[in-house]
């Protein structure tokens, strides 16, 4: 069984290891093995804009390394003379914005871990939340919280599959039925076939071209009248299937009085 792909956006190293470190070794509930436990993957918050497309199930990003106290950040505009053009931006347009936007463009799961104090414990965003960082508790909380994603996403990519096949299984079906519903109608058409065959056939005189031909055509009606037979069985040994359980269950029923 495939693992899933974890990939962490951070520039500093000791930011993936927490996260590594703290991640949750017991299997989830009604799981075999440790199958939810994934691969990590660490890539540098730079390459963080070309995430669409990238192979991952899960991305937590560390947007601690590239945030700045708000005084920081003004006087760096003033110094390059951008407060101009940066006031028109949204009040609230916080430096990983950017890197925020990378995630939800990339349609993927992630985890974006923020050092703000004045903002909220956690902020969601579609598949992107935003979870402050609590010392102490904030790499063991990341940690819960991405497992508990990866199980969503895998319970979601196997109730996809099941779609899947229970609508291959649905058209089959169907395709089932009609042909037994029409095996009389088949039948009939076939018989009137192999009756012309056969007459010909016996006819006295007939080119030796035509009596092949006749012959040929008497061969193939006998054989899809076989198969059609064969219908007929089966939908026979699938009524007494289906019978079998109620039956069972009778019996164990009346075992009990």
């Amino acid at each position: 069984m495939n693992r899933p792909t974890v990939l962490i956006l951070a520039s500093d190293s000791a930011f993936s290891r927490e996260i590594t470190a703290n991640w949750p070794q017991d299997s989830a509930p009604h799981c075999h093995g440790r199958e939810l436990c994934p691969e990590f993957t660490v890539l540098d918050q730079g390459f963080s804009r070309d995430l669409e497309g990238s192979h991952y199930d899960l991305a937590i990003a560390d947007a601690s390394s590239i945030e700045k106290p708000k005084h920081q950040r003004k006087s760096a505009r003033l110094k390059n003379g951008q407060l101009k053009s940066d006031q028109r931006k949204s009040p609230n347009h916080l430096p990983n914005e950017d890197l925020k936007q990378s995630l939800i463009a990339a349609g993927k799961p992630a985890i974006i871990i923020h050092s703000e104090p004045a903002r909220n414990f956690y902020n969601l965003h579609g598949a992107v939340l935003e979870l402050r960082r609590e010392p102490g508790i904030w790499p063991a909380l990341a940690g819960l919280i991405g497992r508990e994603i990866l199980r969503r996403c895998k319970a979601d990519s196997r109730a996809a599959d099941a779609e899947k096949i229970c609508a291959a299984a649905q058209a089959e079906a169907t395709l089932g039925r009609y042909m037994i519903e029409m095996r009389t109608n088949v039948n009939n058409a076939l018989t009137t076939v192999l009756g012309n065959a056969e007459l010909l056939v016996h006819e006295p005189g007939l080119p030796a071209t035509v009596a092949a031909q006749a012959d040929a055509i008497r061969n193939m009606a006998l054989r899809l009248h076989e198969v059609f037979q064969r219908f007929s069985s089966l939908e026979k040994e699938l009524t007494v299937a289906a019978r079998e359980p109620g039956k069972k269950a009778a019996s164990a029923a009346a075992g009990k009085r």
